[in-house]
């Protein structure tokens, strides 16, 4: 019983630990079989044993094509069976991924976020008229308040006006406009004034009757 004891740094490396040894070792008896249509169908076998290991990917799409690829990548690329997907190689498997781009559409201007780009280019597609004007204005008072939870300071309209006459290419000048943007004072009082009504509400107690009454 002792000689016939194994530890796992004896054994050999798992391709996939996430199927276990005895995965491996039918892969690897899979392999040493030399009739192709016994081979065939102890893959077809292990494809199945696969498939039950992993019933919650069941409605994911190409699982059966993912559970095939695994199969080679198990056997070291050595399993010679009909699959019916294109069989994986060992190239394909090192290739790396072609870097992400990453979505900027306005790096010099990070604190506004995309979503103020994507709101500004929609904004520019509107006919013009009333409805656009006041699309213009929102946008520049959500930008100012972006700014202003950056910036953590004050800032005049007139820089507000400026980036966002550039970030629409210059479609969107508020500049010759008379109105004026919301106060910086009213633009971060929701988040001062929300803290100040929850520390109140903590701190307030109740006695008796007068739980729940209105002041006037």
């Amino acid at each position: 019983m002792i000689d016939n004891l194994e530890y796992n740094s004896e054994r050999e490396k798992l391709i996939i630990p996430e199927y276990g040894r005895h995965i491996q070792k039918m892969v690897n008896d899979a392999v040493a079989i030399e009739d192709r249509e016994e081979r065939n169908k102890v893959a077809n076998a292990i494809i199945g044993v696969m498939g039950n290991l992993n019933p919650h990917l069941r409605d994911v799409p190409d699982f059966q094509h993912k559970l095939w690829d695994q199969l080679f990548i198990i056997s070291d690329f050595r399993l010679d069976v009909d699959s019916p997907y294109p069989k994986p190689t060992r190239e394909m498997l090192a290739e790396r991924p072609e870097p992400l781009e990453y979505p900027q559409n306005h790096p010099k201007y990070r604190f506004y976020g995309n979503n103020i780009k994507r709101m500004i280019d929609e904004c520019v597609s509107w006919e013009d008229g009333d409805l656009k004007d006041a699309l213009k204005f929102t946008i520049a008072n959500h930008m100012k308040k972006s700014y202003l939870n950056w910036n953590k300071d004050t800032v005049e309209d007139e820089v507000i006006f400026h980036h966002l006459f550039e970030l629409s290419d210059g479609q969107i000048n508020l500049a010759k406009w008379d109105e004026d943007l919301a106060e910086s004072k009213n633009l971060v009082r929701t988040n001062n004034s929300s803290s100040q009504s929850h520390k109140s509400r903590s701190g307030r107690k109740h006695h008796g009757k007068g739980r729940g009454k209105k002041r006037y």
